[in-house]
């Protein structure tokens, strides 16, 4: 199984951007997408996550601005980022619990390899 992050890049203040984590590999099921971020020297924080009830949560620096969506037919989570901020500058990871169709029983944490948002002021 294998988490490929696309769609960062860089953005004025006030713009948007889309970013895109797509699960490839043979899964049975995938609980909790989420996505973090981690600025230069920080550690690296929970931005939003989604349920797959489609119960969704954002980090207060995030509410109002970002949107979490998942497509369980392609294995795929969505964040919408509009309003965008400098501090908002980090590289974006997505995270997936999942059990891959091979191991049903093992339900472990999968993440991808991280793309950059820079926002400009």
């Amino acid at each position: 199984v294998q988490l490929q992050a696309s769609g960062g890049g860089l953005a004025q203040a006030g713009g948007s951007l889309r970013l895109s984590c797509a699960a490839s590999g043979s899964i049975f099921s995938i609980n909790v997408m989420a996505w973090y971020r981690q600025a230069p020297g920080k550690q690296r924080d929970l931005v939003a996550a989604i349920t797959s009830g489609t119960t969704a949560n954002y980090a207060d620096s995030v509410k109002g601005r970002f949107t979490i969506s998942r497509d369980n037919a392609k294995n795929t989570m969505y964040l919408q980022m509009n309003s965008l901020k400098p501090e908002d500058t980090a590289v974006y990871y997505c995270k997936m619990t999942l059990r891959p169709a091979h191991r049903l029983w093992d339900e472990n944490e999968y993440w991808g390899q991280g793309t950059l948002v820079t926002v400009s002021s």
